[in-house]
């Protein structure tokens, strides 16, 4: 049985996120754990203020634990599913801490976490909740942007420059879905200005093209300064419906992502990034 991590603030994005985890696992069975994070600051407890903001932590605190059996319950009616089990979990205190005890005590698969438009994702990197989730939290997690709505994974794209070793543990949440989804993986190489690979380069290609021997899979390579635009005009061209990146490569991922014009990123609102941790 899968455990899937499900972080909410109780906004759209959220939600959104949610209903993508519940149809993405449809028809495994599944234990939910959807948590939410109240970032209250330690506080001393030895005078009259601390003691009224404390009481008025433990009433937020249960203002969300029914927020959350509300959430669960809607859920539930809204998407029946034998096969899936839900759990509430409210937490405090720092976020990334308090995502990484719940990963560690649930041994959780997966995070499934929402994102708002293409700000969203440029706070990825350089801010927010899902870009510290991606840069300090190991674990496998999949970013829905606030458009995404989940279709047939018919086709996933793997922006790569080769230029790393790839395990297949490492890989192993792309592989598996693959197989489940009969998907085909698109690996797709841009280079800044025409260069042959390199030996290590070409090793780890063939690594990767002997390991997908038996899955549907294709290579793809452009020439192109605007790394960005390529990657861009590629799913547009073709039926693609995810986007799987390993955060050891964060470096070529601000490439592709944020060396293009915002407004001209549609498909960053359309499309969820997996991004897979070296383990």
């Amino acid at each position: 049985m899968k455990a899937i991590l499900l972080p909410t603030d109780f906004s759209e994005n959220s939600w959104n996120a949610i209903v993508y985890a519940l149809h993405f696992f449809k028809s495994m069975p599944c234990s939910f754990y959807v948590v939410h994070v109240n970032s209250f600051k330690p506080i001393a407890s030895d005078n009259l203020y601390a003691q009224q903001v404390l009481e008025m932590q433990k009433t937020s605190t249960r203002a969300v634990k029914k927020r959350l059996s509300k959430l669960i319950v809607s859920i539930q009616s809204q998407f029946p599913n034998t096969e899936h089990r839900f759990f509430a979990i409210t937490e405090e205190g720092f976020f990334i801490e308090s995502l990484r005890k719940q990963i560690d005590e649930k041994k959780i698969d997966m995070i499934v976490m929402g994102t708002k438009g293409a700000s969203g994702l440029k706070k990825l990197i350089i801010g927010s909740n899902a870009g510290a989730v991606i840069t300090k939290v190991k674990c496998t997690t999949l970013i829905v942007p606030e458009n995404a709505h989940f279709l047939p994974l018919h086709d996933i794209v793997f922006p790569t420059d080769f230029s790393l070793f790839y395990g297949v543990k490492t890989l192993d949440p792309v592989f598996e879905i693959l197989e489940r989804f009969n998907s085909s993986l698109s690996v797709l190489h841009v280079g800044t200005h025409e260069k042959k690979l390199s030996p290590d380069q070409l090793k780890n290609k063939e690594f990767l093209d002997d390991y997908l021997n038996h899955r549907k899979h294709s290579f793809h390579f452009f020439t192109d300064k605007h790394i960005g635009e390529s990657v861009q005009s590629f799913v547009a061209s073709r039926n693609i419906n995810m986007i799987a990146m390993v955060a050891k490569n964060l470096n070529y991922f601000q490439q592709i992502f944020f060396h293009t014009k915002v407004q001209q990123m549609s498909y960053h609102t359309d499309l969820p990034f997996l991004v897979m941790h070296e383990l």
